[in-house]
């Protein structure tokens, strides 16, 4: 049986020594033999070790980098980190599909921003044509039409102010004077005609200014922002001639008309 020999400076620690190898026959004479430490074939039992998260920038390694070095080690460790590399690749999957799904360009969000103002505008636009026809259609009725009182001087004797009467027929407007209340002395004064889409529903006023200095009350028709003026005479209205164009004009820029 192999014999250690007590030296000081040469023996090895008995924390170190695990195995003393037992061979067939006797050692050679003269000569000693002394054991070395080697790996037990049977792992110490140690408190299992808290399992952590694999690092970002190691998860894409499946390489041999990975791996231990040594077959003992490597049981152990393999087990344990397997099924947290599988988690691993399992994330990486799912962040690349991520990343890899179609993303809309910023051009896109820009051209349904304008069509959704495009069509916001056209429905906004409908909606105020319409509440503006109803009330038009609620204050003048259908087809549109004005009534007012005025003295202009006509047959007004027994001091009945004329009634007046505008009309917006089919486009084609027309005023229908009675003086002094008389229906047996009704006058018909022709305006212009209207032109363009929904020209029925332009609603027509009357207004009664002197635009030319003679103190007499001449009739104004108003309708989509312009006039038209009829010259009292003393004995109904007349159209406005060319040559009193400009002092009408001036009078009514005086106006502010």
């Amino acid at each position: 049986m192999p014999v250690l020999e007590s030296t000081d400076d040469k023996i090895a620690p008995k924390s170190i020594v695990r195995h003393r190898p037992i061979g067939d026959g006797s050692a050679p004479s003269g000569k000693r033999i002394v054991t070395t430490a080697a790996t037990p074939v049977i792992q110490r039992a140690s408190r299992p070790q808290p399992e952590e998260d694999v690092a970002e920038w190691q998860r894409g390694d499946g390489g041999d980098s990975a791996r231990p070095s040594h077959a003992g080690a490597s049981r152990t460790t393999t087990a344990r980190t397997l099924p947290q590399r599988l988690r691993a690749r399992t994330r990486l999957r799912k962040k690349s599909a991520a990343q890899t799904r179609w993303q809309p360009h910023p051009l896109l969000y820009l051209g349904v921003g304008m069509l959704t103002m495009l069509l916001l505008w056209v429905v906004l636009s409908a909606a105020v044509g319409w509440a503006i026809t109803t009330l038009d259609t609620l204050h003048y009725g259908y087809p549109r039409t004005f009534q007012t009182d005025a003295r202009v001087g006509h047959n007004e004797q027994a001091g009945q102010p004329s009634h007046f009467i505008a009309i917006n027929l089919k486009g084609r407007i027309e005023v229908i004077e009675i003086p002094g209340g008389d229906a047996s002395h009704a006058r018909i004064y022709l305006g212009p005609q209207l032109y363009g889409p929904n020209n029925d529903l332009v609603p027509v006023t009357l207004s009664f200014v002197d635009v030319n200095g003679d103190h007499k009350p001449d009739m104004l028709i108003n309708f989509q922002g312009s006039q038209v003026v009829f010259i009292n005479d003393g004995q109904g209205f007349r159209p406005l001639q060319p040559s009193e164009r400009n002092q009408v004009q001036q009078f009514l820029q005086h106006l502010g008309r």
